[in-house]
């Protein structure tokens, strides 16, 4: 199950997913992401209360950050050990901007 707080004002947007991103539920943080992304410069993914990712989540954020790229930026932030790890395992610690 995904749960995803989200805030926008000011061009700034917070997407706070919690649970777990997998294949059923990656779709779900796709979609919000997406509906953001207009008038969005500054992109926050705050991962604190995100337990795993799969495959198909990290395909998630890639096409987030793709997309930031393009027109501002994004960063994800309160990642725990085990996010971490898999981020480090995958090598987005270089593809993200992690704090």
């Amino acid at each position: 199950m995904l749960n995803i707080k989200k805030t926008v004002k000011d061009g700034n947007a917070v997407i706070a997913p919690e649970g777990r991103l997998d294949t059923i539920t990656a779709p779900e943080l796709e979609a919000a992401i997406k509906e953001t992304l207009p008038g969005t410069t500054y992109l926050t993914l705050d991962l604190k209360n995100l337990e795993y990712i799969s495959s198909a989540g990290l395909r998630v954020l890639l096409s987030a950050q793709k997309a930031m790229n393009a027109q501002g930026e994004m960063k994800v932030c309160n990642v725990n050990d085990t996010i971490m790890e898999i981020f480090e395992v995958t090598g987005f610690c270089d593809v993200l901007t992690i704090e």
